[in-house]
């Protein structure tokens, strides 16, 4: 059965990413990516479509969303669909920080998707590094066997996921976050 996939939206992860660094200045990689995580989990279960669509790797400490990691790297992958020649932040070590004055695009993201990105943040900065690993050493991520995570095993347990389940797979390719 073919899994649930979506089209990354990588205006909505560079808002994200700039408002999150807007909120604390320099904010370490983990509490990042597992901020984005958290908010798509919670957005999806809450409103049927993640924030991101990202595609998320099981990895030692946490789901990684791979196309955000390659963002918050510096990777120029991402750099045309979004218009720019350069992120407004770098990664030194393992924190990342702002280069630049601009404020970001929060436009991009609907008020749903800021109500879970505020919630997935302020859980993402409220843990320890690992207090927020074992946070997300949920079902989700044990089901991908340090792999590439379906967002089935995302949602959670309830008598419409199944049909959920169904519709995403079907629509989710062709959903615009």
């Amino acid at each position: 059965m073919k899994p649930i996939r979506f089209r990354f939206a990588p205006e909505k992860a560079r808002a994200a990413i700039q408002w999150m660094l807007g909120e604390r200045g320099v904010i370490d990689l983990h509490t990042v990516l597992k901020a984005c995580y958290f908010a798509d989990k919670k957005h999806l279960n809450r409103y049927a479509r993640p924030i991101f669509g990202a595609t998320y790797r099981a990895m030692r400490f946490g789901p990684v969303p791979l196309e955000i990691y390659e963002m918050t790297r510096g990777e120029a992958i991402w750099l045309p669909e979004l218009g720019a020649d350069r992120y407004p932040w770098e990664l030194a070590g393992f924190h990342l920080r702002a280069t630049a004055n601009s404020q970001p695009d929060l436009s991009v993201l609907s008020e749903s998707d800021m109500e879970a990105l505020r919630e997935g943040f302020a859980l993402s900065i409220s843990l320890s590094f690992n207090e927020r690993t074992k946070a997300t050493h949920g079902p989700d991520w044990q089901a991908a066997r340090l792999g590439i995570m379906r967002y089935e095993d995302m949602i959670d347990e309830s008598q419409e996921k199944e049909h959920l389940v169904a519709f995403l797979r079907e629509t989710g390719p062709h959903m615009r976050l």
